[in-house]
């Protein structure tokens, strides 16, 4: 509408001079500009009501899942030393119950991390805490898949307070790395696909199974390795309380560990490959759809609590008897030499393999999680 200067208004707020447009609303609404501004950079006030919050959500369950777990896991250590029970064991053999204290130690120094942490972002100190905190629960883990393997082998296990004790400490871990995790700045965008290094660390793990393969398909086939028959190492598998499932897959030449070896690889090459996050065509009804997270982190946490310690230690120690530092534990086996083949086969197939699946979940965690959302967008 023009006046009579020959200035037009127009409807938004401002005036058309010719080919110009004039902005004249702060004229009519002073301190909206400054308002809105305001609002742009310091948030909603206090009388515009609850507005989209720009900072990254922190969930709390990893706090409250650590204070549960220190109670839980206090109380076990504290429940050993009161009863004498010793909770870490060397196969059948208790070690001594002061062990019992470390479990009692980490409680309650991630009991004291998790009241610590009561803002809406954990530092970076406590964040390291959590992760310090986590690393130590592996040594109470560590030992939990053979505990399941024995069980699932002999329906039996060599002691329940150990296997209690291993099962509380991979619930350690996975809060506190939980609560580590948690809070923290978005990183970089992750590739879909795992690098060279990773790829070939993972075929390095599976490669590592090959001796300790072959190894037990020549037992199950009958033949003889390291100066042990196939029909010797059945009858020890049956001495050792072996299942009668076990007894019968080895009468039919297929060795169990073997198969579980296989199976291993497997989880290798799922957590590397595109078919480990969406079902490929071949499998019926899910093909196409994505792999839940937790179907391939769960048992690669598992066998890395488990595999890499035993396998990495294991080394260490055929090392010093390889040297002749420490003595060569024959077992079954006729020689020294015997003994130390079919140890090296197998604890260097543990090593490699665990090392490799904690190279490759790692990977497939951070290449899979989902991405951190900011508030208001």
């Amino acid at each position: 509408m023009s006046g009579p200067t020959g200035v037009r208004e127009d409807r938004t707020g401002g005036r058309c001079d010719g080919d110009r447009m004039i902005d004249t609303s702060h004229a009519r609404h002073p301190g909206r500009d400054t308002a809105t501004a305001r609002g742009t950079s310091r948030g909603p006030g206090p009388q515009s009501g609850r507005g989209p919050s720009t900072t990254i959500g922190r969930p709390r369950w990893p706090r409250r899942a650590v204070l549960g777990w220190a109670v839980l896991s206090g109380g076990l250590g504290a429940v050993g030393l009161a009863t004498g029970t010793a909770l870490f064991a060397r196969a059948a053999d208790p070690l001594p119950v002061a062990l019992n204290w470390y479990p009692v130690a980490i409680a309650t120094a991630a009991a004291v991390t998790a009241l610590l942490d009561r803002g809406p972002a954990a530092t970076r100190t406590l964040r390291r805490c959590y992760a310090v905190l986590c690393g130590l629960s592996v040594v109470t883990a560590f030992g939990l898949l053979m505990d399941l393997i024995t069980l699932a082998v002999s329906q039996h296990v060599d002691r329940v307070p150990a296997m209690i004790l291993h099962a509380v400490g991979m619930v350690g871990v996975v809060s506190l790395g939980a609560a580590a995790r948690s809070g923290a700045a978005s990183a970089a965008p992750v590739p879909a696909e795992p690098s060279l290094p990773v790829r070939l660390a993972a075929y390095a793990g599976a490669a590592a199974f090959l001796p300790y393969a072959a190894m037990k398909t020549v037992w199950a086939l009958g033949g003889t390795f390291a100066g042990v028959s196939g029909a010797r190492m059945l009858a020890i598998s049956a001495r050792n309380g072996a299942s009668g499932l076990w007894l019968t897959l080895e009468s039919y030449g297929l060795d169990a560990t073997a198969l579980l070896a296989a199976l291993g690889v497997l989880l290798l090459f799922a957590l590397v490959r595109p078919w480990g996050r969406v079902f490929p065509r071949w499998v019926p009804l899910l093909r196409g759809r994505r792999v839940p997270r937790l179907v391939l982190l769960v048992p690669a946490l598992l066998g890395t609590a488990t595999l890499a310690p035993y396998g990495v230690v294991g080394v260490v120690d055929l090392a010093l008897a390889t040297a002749g530092a420490v003595p060569v534990v024959r077992g079954d086996l006729p020689t020294d030499a015997d003994a130390l083949l079919v140890s090296w086969i197998g604890i260097g197939a543990f090593a490699g393999y665990g090392v490799s699946l904690a190279v490759s979940a790692y990977s497939y965690w951070r290449r899979t999680r989902p991405a951190r959302r900011s508030g208001g967008h």
